[in-house]
Parts: structure tokens; C-alpha cells; sequence
């Protein structure tokens, strides 16, 4: 073993295991993050610059799109540059920087599917009381706590991970710099890290689930409680996109990867994993963002009418 204390670069193995295949990896994953980063602007800019879905409803989809487009921003373009190389070298700064937005991105997510459940919760169980339970007000301060709390929260753990000593090597067997490959470079004890990143899994992506199962207890009640077919049928389309969205976020094995202790995880099954939430998950996530909501479909076939017309004209 060699006392590296600080090393100033890592080396990312990535998907060397392929050898030379793994080139042909690059293309496939290309076409899908240019997908669903396209994809998640479009959302991102209908949201923000058209008046029709200038509503509360959709304040939280375009959260999501736009955490969905800073995750694969974070961790893919780093991936599709290492596939192309031999030497896959990244600084101990870049490393420490990629960690905390990583995970801080990713934390958020799961709390803004918990805001959008609650949300559904009040127009649904609530709708005489919606305009004042859920104002313009309390959509920003949720927004605001589901991005603040998880930044706030990693700060220990990044402080933590740049201040340990590394003596077993300084090669990560990840395509990115995740938290179980470091912890096992580290000869350090690392008991109340790893009891920290427990606490942060229960605060996050634990909590967050059980909002959201709660919340969907109280809306199925309610629900079932509608005497009219073409209630239920209006009262579950509201909620389709969302509970696709988190049966994909928690399906993917997330709560899994946060909440085992770091040093026990499968490398093999952790790159699987954090390789599909990257690449694949965003890319399934513009459909369902769109294709399960009527007013986005019309307003996004407004505009591409709008664009023929002015293709048109030119």
C-alpha cells in the first residue's frame, strides 16, 4: 500500500473493463444525453416562457427537468470524454466539486417529487382550500428547502471526504467520482461518514418517499369516494405523470444506493445503477413529462405549428 494522503488526480476506470469495445459505448449514450438534454430544455423553456403554463401545477415539473438536466451535465459529458481515452484522469478539486454536486442534485430531485405529491395531495383532497394552502408563496419556499437543505447537508460529507487519507491506491472503479468507491480508498475511519450518509438517506430519499406514499394513501381514499367514472379518470390522469416518474426515481434502485453502508456496495452493480439514472432515466423522463400532460402536449404543438409556419414563410 503507498501513503497517499492527499493524492492531487484520481483515475477513473470507468468502463475499462470492455477494453477497446467500450468506444462503441460512446454512441449510444451520446444520442441519449443529447436526447433528454434537449428534451429537458424544451420543458424547461415552455415552462418559463409560455403564459398558458404560467401556473403553480407546473412550477415543479420544470424544477425537475431542470434538476434532471444539471445531474446528467455533472457526471454523462465526463463518461463520454473517458470512453474515447485511455488515461482517465481527473484532479482531487474536479473530483471533490463532481461528489458534491452529484449528490446534492440528486437529493433534490427526490424532495421535489415529494413537493409535486403534496401538491397533487391539495387539489385533489383539498381543492376548495388549494389557492390558499398552496400559493405562489409556498410553492417557492418548498422549491427553496428541497434545493437549500441537501446542499447545506453535503458540506459535512465533502468536508469529510477532502480531509480523510488515502492510502489504498488513488483508482476509482466508477466512471464518476461516487461516494463508495472513495470511502474504500480511504484509510481513515470512516464510521461517522458513513452514519452521516445514513442520516442524509433517511432525510432525503427515505422521507421523501414515505410523503409521497402518504400523500397517494390520502388520494386514492378520496378518490374512490367520487361517485362519477370520469372523476377518477380526471383525478388519476392529474397524478399519471408524477407516479411514473416515481416508480422510474425509486424502481432504479436509489434507495438501495444511499442507504447500504458505502464500503459494502457491488462496484459492478453501483456503476449499473448510477449508469442508468444518468443516461437512461433523464431520457424516459422527457416523455412522461410530456406525453402524460395534455397542456404541455398542446402548447409544445402550438409552437412547433408556430415554427412551421414561420419555416414557412421564410
Amino acid at each position: 500500500m503507498t501513503n497517499l494522503s492527499h493524492p492531487s488526480e484520481f483515475v477513473l476506470l470507468g468502463f475499462s473493463s470492455f477494453g477497446e469495445l467500450q468506444v462503441l459505448l460512446c454512441g449510444p449514450f451520446l444520442m441519449l444525453y443529447l436526447l433528454a438534454f434537449m428534451g429537458n430544455t424544451v420543458i424547461i423553456v415552455t415552462v418559463t416562457a409560455n403564459t398558458n403554463v404560467h401556473t403553480p401545477m407546473y412550477f415543479f415539473p420544470g424544477n425537475f427537468s431542470l434538476l434532471e438536466t444539471l445531474v446528467t451535465i455533472t457526471t454523462v459529458p465526463r463518461m463520454l470524454s473517458d470512453l474515447l481515452v485511455p488515461c482517465k484522469v481527473i484532479s482531487f478539486n474536479g473530483c471533490m466539486a463532481q461528489f458534491y454536486f452529484y449528490f446534492s442534485l440528486g437529493s433534490t430531485s427526490f424532495l421535489i417529487l415529494s413537493d409535486m405529491a403534496l401538491d397533487h395531495f391539495v387539489a385533489i383532497c383539498h381543492p376548495l382550500r388549494c389557492g390558499t394552502l398552496m400559493s405562489w408563496d409556498v410553492y417557492i419556499q418548498l422549491a427553496g428547502a428541497s434545493w437549500a437543505a441537501p446542499f447545506l447537508a453535503m458540506v459535512p460529507t465533502v468536508f469529510f471526504q477532502a480531509y480523510v487519507s488515502y492510502c489504498h491506491d488513488n483508482i476509482i472503479n466508477h466512471f464518476f467520482c461516487d461516494n463508495a468507491p472513495l470511502l474504500q480508498l480511504s484509510c481513515s475511519d470512516t464510521s461517522l461518514q458513513e452514519f452521516w450518509d445514513f442520516v442524509m438517506a433517511l432525510a432525503f430519499v427515505l422521507s421523501s418517499f414515505l410523503v409521497t406514499l402518504i400523500s397517494y394513501g390520502y388520494i386514492v381514499t378520496t378518490v374512490l369516494r367520487i361517485p362519477s367514472a370520469s372523476g377518477h379518470q380526471k383525478a388519476f390522469s392529474t397524478c399519471g405523470s408524477h407516479l411514473t416518474l416515481v416508480f422510474i426515481g425509486y424502481r432504479s434502485g436509489t434507495i438501495f444506493l444511499h442507504v447500504r453502508s458505502g464500503k459494502e456496495h457491488s462496484m459492478e452493480v453501483n456503476k449499473t445503477i448510477a449508469l442508468v439514472t444518468s443516461v437512461l432515466t433523464p431520457f424516459l423522463n422527457i416523455f412522461i413529462l410530456t406525453l402524460c400532460n395534455e397542456t404541455v402536449k398542446a402548447v409544445l404543438w402550438g409552437q412547433m405549428q408556430r415554427l412551421k409556419g414561420l419555416y414557412k414563410a421564410l
